[in-house]
């Protein structure tokens, strides 16, 4: 068995791709419509995507704070300036629980946590 994607229900597909593409930095593998109204996006590199679906007709559910993506970055430093160069506030951190790691936390256009991770060495 293989983890092969997350999906998020977004509430507007032009603002989370711009975020997952263009601030996360993840390509763009496909994007089409199955049916009038619905839009589905997959993101990714590697064997792991994120897929966004967008249905014009139902609103997302709200995300539980408890569910967080994480995402490796080189250096938090220079993540959170980029953030910040778009608009994008810190919601929590930079945290430290252990001598190897670091990370802190963004809303994604949808309220989804998104963690950006840095390995310490």
């Amino acid at each position: 068995m293989q983890f092969c994607w997350v999906t998020i229900n977004v509430h507007d597909m032009e603002k989370s791709l711009a975020f997952y593409r263009d601030i996360v930095g993840l390509p763009l593998n496909r994007q089409f419509s199955p049916m009038p109204g619905d839009h589905i996006a997959f993101l990714g590199s590697g064997d792991t995507e994120v897929e966004l679906i967008h249905n014009e007709k139902n609103a997302p559910a709200p995300f539980s704070q408890n569910i967080s993506l994480g995402f490796k970055v080189e250096s938090l430093e220079k993540t959170m300036e980029m953030l910040k160069a778009h608009g994008i506030p810190v919601l929590a951190g930079p945290f430290q629980p252990n001598p190897s790691i670091r990370f802190f936390y963004v809303h994604d256009p949808n309220g989804l946590r998104v963690q950006f991770v840095q390995d310490v060495k």
